[in-house]
């Protein structure tokens, strides 16, 4: 049986960067905690790797839009000044587009 590393996100379009041969997608997810005693919005930033006939499209995502995203799971691990950076890479292999022109407000800032 074969090992894999995969995910489905439901996320927030923040920023797209539409290169040569890669396209990347940086998308917010929310969810509630409560901070003394008070419920507020976490906001979690990724950045989804976009590779083939799907760069096409990221073009067509604008800030605030919903996607679903599904794809692998990808570690990595590179040297940077004589330590060892170990990072996760989300590789997509799909996504659709939930719903157009969101509101930004909804979601945190794009850092």
């Amino acid at each position: 049986m074969k090992n894999i590393a995969e995910f489905r996100i439901i996320v927030r379009v923040g920023r797209t960067a539409v290169l040569e041969k890669v396209a990347y997608i940086n998308v917010a997810a929310n969810y509630g905690r409560k901070v003394s005693g008070q419920w507020e919005d976490d906001t979690h930033w990724n950045r989804v790797t976009v590779f083939g006939k799907a760069m096409e499209r990221v073009g067509t995502l604008g800030r605030g839009d919903l996607v679903q995203i599904v794809g692998r799971v990808r570690q990595t691990q590179y040297e940077r000044e004589g330590q060892t950076v170990y990072s996760v890479d989300l590789i997509a292999g799909g996504f659709a587009t939930l719903s157009q022109h969101g509101d930004p407000a909804d979601f945190g800032h794009d850092d």
